[in-house]
């Protein structure tokens, strides 16, 4: 896949067509994913028996809370958090979007943040790419707007780096997700936050620069993608 810059004008004027979803999709029992992303979604949930019984139950507390709120009739929250809201989180808040998708959880929406602001770093939006998810970045500045399509039918996720109270990010109500170590033991309390879930993952970054950058980044991104779509998997069960 390819990253599109255009101007923002541009986007503006161009983005209903270039980003339009058909009215069929209403009436889809279960709103598709692209087609190169579904078959990455299926090779990774051919891997469930890969994940580690321990690691089973830290995630087996966010399949408890998003069960929870369906249950109850509520809408479900999601902010994945780390540091610097560049990597981790946001592979995290697109596969576990995607992953609800697949499992037609229709009440899920998730979100992504960080202690600062940063940047969504190319390292990793290429990575969803490789695994197929469709980006475009919208602004040139340091800290750029990206559209990432998961879906033929339904609307992308508008993606950049922003602190974890920031718009559009939750206020209430929401589980937050630690994805990193470091956000989890900086931040012992995420205002408005109704539950709080630890589930770090290594961090891909001490790759940059080196021979296995794209292996890393690649493998982390399976990992996410695998143990997110199992927690949406035993939800919808």
């Amino acid at each position: 896949m390819t990253t599109f810059a255009i101007p923002t004008l541009l986007f503006a004027a161009l983005g209903l067509v270039l980003w339009s979803v058909p009215a069929s999709a209403t009436d889809d029992k279960r709103a598709t994913l692209l087609p190169e992303l579904e078959e990455y979604v299926k090779a990774r949930t051919a891997e469930f028996d890969q994940i580690p019984t321990e690691r089973r139950e830290s995630l087996g507390r966010l399949t408890a809370y998003v069960r929870a709120s369906i249950d109850a009739g509520e809408p479900v929250y999601l902010s994945f958090i780390c540091t610097h809201n560049s990597r981790r989180s946001h592979m995290a808040q697109l596969w576990a979007q995607a992953a609800a998708t697949w499992y037609d959880l229709p009440g899920v929406r998730t979100y992504s943040g960080g202690m600062e602001s940063t940047a969504f770093d190319p390292r990793a939006v290429q990575a969803m790419q490789r695994a197929g998810f469709e980006t475009l970045r919208t602004t040139d500045d340091f800290n750029p707007i990206y559209h990432v399509r998961y879906s033929p039918y339904l609307p992308p996720m508008t993606c950049f780096s922003k602190k974890c109270d920031s718009a559009p990010n939750p206020r209430d109500s929401f589980a937050a997700v630690m994805v990193c170590s470091d956000a989890d033991e900086a931040c012992p309390a995420v205002l408005g936050a109704e539950a709080r879930i630890s589930l770090p993952f290594v961090d891909p970054k001490a790759s940059d620069g080196m021979p296995n950058e794209a292996t890393t980044y690649d493998e982390r991104c399976a990992q996410i993608a695998r143990e997110l779509l199992w927690v949406m998997s035993k939800v919808a069960e």
